[in-house]
């Protein structure tokens, strides 16, 4: 899936959340948005997702059909790419009244997947899972952090989407974990050619994957970085030890 991005602009009161004029995310780039605390990355997420409307602006994204034809879709004025989008922006996004079993399909069932279908997706993922989620007896909502944040992954997946959306996805979860969904987000991208979209203040995590790198600040895209090789490694050094 392709992004485009023409003077996006979000505010909270007298705050620039974000002001971007241009910028493209191209179909099959695993991209990066990198900045400190407050710079807009969640908030431009939200907006991508539709879950909050902009000040002004448009988002467009250009879908790839079955039969290899495209469409090119305003998410804020058409659904279709709901179905071929999966998102996971934190805790709000869980149902946690439910087990992790029940959780998963009903994911499957919102993508008109069968329970089965959709067991068998969730088991691709028994190593990253490590034997902590399922067959617990026990609500989301009873979950460590950690867990919770797999859940969540786990669900965006469910689809196989061509867009996945993922903010801070390393946060809560162990070193052996983290390794293990960095190798999850590659192999996906390779398998399928999805946009995928990671939000990250771990910087190593994030060069390591990103085919490319935003750097925000303030809501302003300040750098857009070619990642050949983790070749932006040095202009982050630089910036965020400033």
């Amino acid at each position: 899936m392709k992004i485009d991005i023409n003077g996006l602009k979000k505010a909270f009161g007298d705050k620039t959340a974000v002001d971007i004029p241009t910028f493209t995310v191209y179909d099959g780039e695993i991209l990066g948005l990198v900045g400190n605390n407050g710079a807009g990355k969640t908030t431009l997420f939200r907006l991508l997702l539709d879950l909050i409307k902009a000040d002004g602006g448009t988002v467009t994204m250009t879908i790839n059909n079955d039969d290899g034809t495209q469409v090119t879709i305003n998410p804020s004025e058409s659904e279709n790419w709901k179905p071929v989008t999966g998102a996971y922006i934190d805790e709000g996004f869980l149902i946690d009244f439910l087990t992790p079993e029940e959780y998963f399909r009903f994911i499957g069932k919102v993508n008109g997947l069968t329970d089965n279908e959709t067991d068998s997706r969730v088991a691709s993922f028994e190593h990253f899972m490590n034997g902590e989620v399922l067959g617990q007896k026990k609500l989301i909502r009873n979950y460590s952090a950690g867990n919770k944040q797999k859940i969540g992954i786990i669900s965006a997946f469910i689809n196989n989407p061509q867009l996945l959306v993922l903010d801070e996805p390393f946060n809560f979860l162990d070193p052996t974990s983290q390794n293990i969904l960095m190798h999850l987000i590659k192999d996906y991208n390779a398998k399928t050619g999805a946009t995928i979209l990671i939000s990250s203040h771990n910087l190593t995590h994030t060069v390591e994957i990103s085919t490319r790198i935003a750097l925000l600040e303030s809501g302003l895209i300040i750098n857009d970085l070619p990642n050949t090789e983790g070749s932006a490694a040095k202009v982050l050094e630089d910036y965020f030890n400033r």
